[in-house]
């Protein structure tokens, strides 16, 4: 008998220490093929695109050791010190920041953009040299893909099959954003925290520990100091919590009340001592300042589109769809407006708005509620419809790899319902509510969304590995 029992063991142990040496594998791969996409890319002056806002940052922090905002400060801080500021999170400045600590060539980098751009040098003299946060970003999304494939097998239990496929689903997604990803951006640093987030979140629930609560608050704290929005998942977690007791355990109510505190109070541990620095230095305790009115003015633009646009727009943004039939290059046809650099785009339009306003007036959030209300009082039905083509465009992350996802994740969801396994909806459930929280005050780009790469995946991977394992079913008899 004990012998038997020892076989038992042994085998259990080898299956165990096989399961990790896969999983292993499989994020070494990952790795591989994420750098691969990201260094593959051709180098970014440090003034192109977004980059700016968190190079100065870091340029201030480091040359004055103030946290400012960027080139919005009212001051030139090349010439004079910077001034406090709380327009941006400060997780992904402050990475820019350790990075230049720890690459002294990409300090002189940024430093000497952050001069051209205020016009103290050439930017011709400038290198364009970003390798250290390449490959921060290609370890971060590495890390995103891995708590992804966790996920997985933590809500099916196919292990390690689950986390394998749903790892190299994210994969191939992420890898295929390579080139938004190679910027200087806080992409990654949100996908990471964010897949992380849902992952701990979902331990927390499914197998409820106050230190499980406790880790999902305190991550989900991480990532409102990287972008203040997704403090809209606070109360959607508290929800999750609530309606996975109440659906799935027996849990009572008091004791979801007491795990949904603890999380509470570990989110409020993290923001807290930013929003009090934003009262001492700057005299607003609030995790931002202008950021939420600013981005709600760009997205009052949109609603100016036409009946054209708004039918165009489904196509327009699917992938390989939209790729073949519209200009996406040049913008030259019917979809312009929906281009980020053409002139006459809605993101244009909406930022000029902003900048006669910011003018006229030095800030937005004193006249938020008033451009709310007039908007409303004449466009609240374009306003309601406008953000469904935007949602569509924004749920497309990862290109044509979530063309192939997204049918597997809608028919996942389906069957989850009708199997009464709700996990994967409230484990997508977050990512869906940004996705129209960024429709309703953002804009249609997918780079707001990598979030949903999560999801999809993990959709995706039990439909492929339900698949499988009836098919090896199947194949049984016959052998």
């Amino acid at each position: 008998m004990s012998g038997s029992v020892n076989r038992t063991l042994v085998t259990s142990e080898r299956s165990s220490l096989s399961a990790r040496a896969i999983k292993l594998c499989v994020i070494v791969v990952s790795l591989l093929s994420i750098a691969a996409s990201i260094l593959a890319r051709p180098d970014w002056k440090l003034r192109d695109f977004d980059q700016v806002f968190y190079v100065t940052i870091a340029y201030d922090l480091d040359r004055y050791g103030i946290f400012s905002d960027g080139i919005f400060d009212p001051v030139d801080s090349s010439v004079q010190p910077a001034q406090p500021g709380m327009f941006f999170g400060p997780v992904f400045p402050v990475m820019v920041f350790a990075a230049m600590k720890l690459d002294h060539r990409f300090a002189e980098a940024v430093h000497c953009s952050v001069d051209s751009n205020r016009g103290h040098r050439e930017e011709s003299a400038c290198e364009a040299y970003q390798a250290p946060i390449r490959i921060l970003n290609a370890i971060l999304l590495t890390i995103g893909a891995a708590a992804i494939g966790f996920a997985a097998e933590l809500m099916f239990r196919r292990t390690p099959w689950t986390f394998v496929v749903a790892d190299l689903l994210a994969t191939a997604a992420v890898a295929n954003e390579g080139h938004i990803l190679s910027f200087v951006m806080t992409e990654s640093t949100i996908f990471v925290i964010y897949s992380v987030f849902a992952w701990t979140l979902m331990r927390a629930i499914m197998r409820p520990a106050t230190i499980r609560f406790a880790a999902a608050g305190a991550t989900l704290g991480l990532l409102t100091l990287t972008k203040p929005s997704f403090a809209a998942l606070l109360p959607a977690a508290f929800i999750v919590a609530f309606g996975f007791g109440y659906w799935v355990t027996t849990l009572s109510r008091n004791l979801i009340g007491r795990q949904c505190v603890v999380l509470a109070i570990a989110f409020s541990c993290i923001v807290t001592p930013w929003m009090l620095r934003n009262y001492l230095s700057i005299g607003k305790f609030g995790l931002s300042k202008e950021y939420a009115s600013a981005a709600l003015v760009e997205r009052f633009a949109y609603d100016d589109m036409t009946v054209q646009e708004f039918t165009l727009a489904f196509p327009y943004c699917t992938p390989g769809v939209g790729d073949l039939l519209f200009d996406k290059i040049y913008g030259s046809d019917a979809m312009h407006r929906f281009m980020f650099h053409t002139p006459a785009s809605f993101f244009h339009s909406g930022r000029e708005r902003r900048d006669v306003l910011l003018e006229q007036n030095g800030q937005i959030d004193p006249l938020i509620w008033r451009l709310v209300r007039d908007e409303m009082a004449t466009n609240w039905w374009r306003y309601l419809l406008i953000n469904v083509p935007l949602a569509w465009c924004g749920m497309w992350p990862g290109g044509i790899v979530t063309l192939l996802l997204l049918p597997l994740f809608v028919v996942s969801l389906l069957r989850a319902a009708r199997m009464r396994e709700p996990g994967l909806i409230f484990y997508a459930a977050p990512a869906i509510l940004m996705l129209a929280l960024h429709a309703a005050v953002g804009n249609h780009y997918t780079r707001y969304n990598l979030i949903l790469i999560g999801p999809y995946s993990v959709g995706a991977a039990w439909i492929i590995c339900s698949a499988l394992q009836y098919g090896r079913w199947r194949a049984r008899p016959l052998a």
